[in-house]
């Protein structure tokens, strides 16, 4: 009888030991910090595994996109184009193709911001001018919401954002208005002594997101109707959709309805060159003109030595630090319950349809640009022998603790401002 006692209480503690392993494993395999426990490898495994993938392509789209990609040349230049060089501008070759290559603060390089509404800009321009670990940190000024981000050694720009210079070339100035715009604001602030190079970045989002997003903005009350629309020697005047002094409570239908509407493939038209089409009054046909603006579009991503991807922050913030030789002193999250997610939960089948109709330039340039970044990235990591390391622990520098807290599709501080 005693023996059989002991027995019970043997078995009772072997099986209390075993719940509390179990218990335990459980725990550090979902609550156990990035840079604690190895669990946590999944993300960069996923990401990696994600990356290998859009190389290899699902299907003849994407099979078409990697091999024009993997040529490692600019795609063809349709014969109506009149390509301008950019002044001073360094793309994505020039770069790589460098090995003793270096963003120079200390020089005259300048990095160029182009801020496309409602793709988590002003989260990451908060960042560039905050968050940055710098020998000069920017001085921000609260009220102003602007901060001088000047060199190390004299009172000169590095940066061209909102939160830096602010709208010097008009309310979330486009490819066209940039490129046309940049250096002679810069000139008229700092004088035209100087030869700089400049280097384009943007961030691009999944586009039935964006448009969302962009629609409860707009109900919400924003306009941008401050934005000139520049091209060509001249302002556009393009039709507004409403007749009163914004568009709030307006309806998803109503919304996708008017056909002067900017949301509508907003990414593509912000991205291409707009001369090449003859601007907001072109005579060509509607299938000759998106086909020459999402070419246009393509383009200039492909020169631009830096894209980032909305829904991929931490693949966009190792990127950026490896290709800058930058770090930030915080790790970009990623928000995915943003308001559009919501929206996109009511949408009837034949609504978002219709979205994606709307917006089918934006569809092709983000999978475009999907598998441009991604190309990118493994090419970064090839050559990182410590990857792993690096992107568990983004953002961490014990020299910095500050942080920035955005919502994205909070109206709070948003661009309807012209400041």
């Amino acid at each position: 009888m005693e023996t059989r006692a002991r027995s019970k209480r043997l078995r009772g503690v072997v099986g209390i030991c075993i719940l509390l392993a179990l218990t335990g494993i459980v725990y550090l395999g979902y609550f156990c910090p990035d840079n604690v426990c190895a669990l946590t490898n999944r993300y960069v495994k996923e990401t990696t595994k994600l990356s290998d993938g859009f190389g290899q392509g699902t299907g003849p789209a994407s099979t078409s996109i990697s091999g024009e990609l993997h040529k490692n040349v600019l795609l063809p230049i349709h014969p109506s184009f009149k390509l301008q060089s950019i002044q001073g501008s360094l793309g994505y070759d020039d770069i790589f193709n460098n090995d003793t290559f270096q963003f120079d603060i200390n020089a005259h390089d300048v990095m160029v911001f182009l801020h496309i509404q409602k793709t988590g800009g002003t989260l990451f321009g908060k960042h560039l001018v905050r968050d940055l670990d710098l020998q000069r940190p920017c001085s921000c000024q609260r009220r102003k919401k602007r901060c001088f981000c000047f060199r190390p050694n004299r009172d000169e720009n590095w940066l061209f954002s909102r939160y830096s210079t602010g709208w010097k070339c008009g309310l979330h100035a486009d490819w066209t208005e940039l490129t046309n715009c940049v250096d002679s604001e810069l000139n008229k602030i700092e004088g035209d002594d100087n030869k700089r190079r400049y280097f384009y970045i943007t961030i691009i989002r999944d586009p039935v997101a964006r448009y969302l997003s962009e629609y409860r903005h707009v109900q919400r009350g924003a306009t941008w109707r401050n934005a000139r629309h520049w091209c060509g020697g001249t302002m556009a005047n393009i039709p507004q959709c409403y007749s009163g002094p914004n568009w709030q409570g307006v309806s998803l239908e109503e919304f996708m309805a008017c056909p002067t509407n900017l949301a509508n493939n907003r990414q593509t038209r912000m991205l291409a060159d707009l001369s090449v089409i003859g601007c907001y009054n072109s005579s060509l046909s509607s299938i000759e003109r998106d086909s020459l603006m999402l070419e246009s579009a393509q383009r200039n991503l492909q020169s631009m030595p830096l894209i980032m991807l909305t829904e991929y922050q931490k693949v966009g913030q190792y990127s950026f630090e490896e290709t800058f030789g930058m770090r930030f002193a915080v790790s970009f999250e990623q928000h995915n319950a943003t308001l559009s997610a919501a929206t996109m939960a009511t949408l009837t089948p034949e609504q978002l349809d219709e979205v994606r109709r709307l917006n089918k330039l934006d569809l092709q340039l983000y999978e475009f640009a999907k598998e441009l970044v991604f190309q990118r990235f493994r090419r970064l990591r090839a050559r990182d022998p410590y990857f792993v390391q690096r992107f568990q622990h983004l953002g961490e520098l014990p020299s910095r603790q500050s942080a920035t807290e955005f919502n994205w599709d909070s109206v709070i501080e948003d661009t309807t401002d012209n400041d």
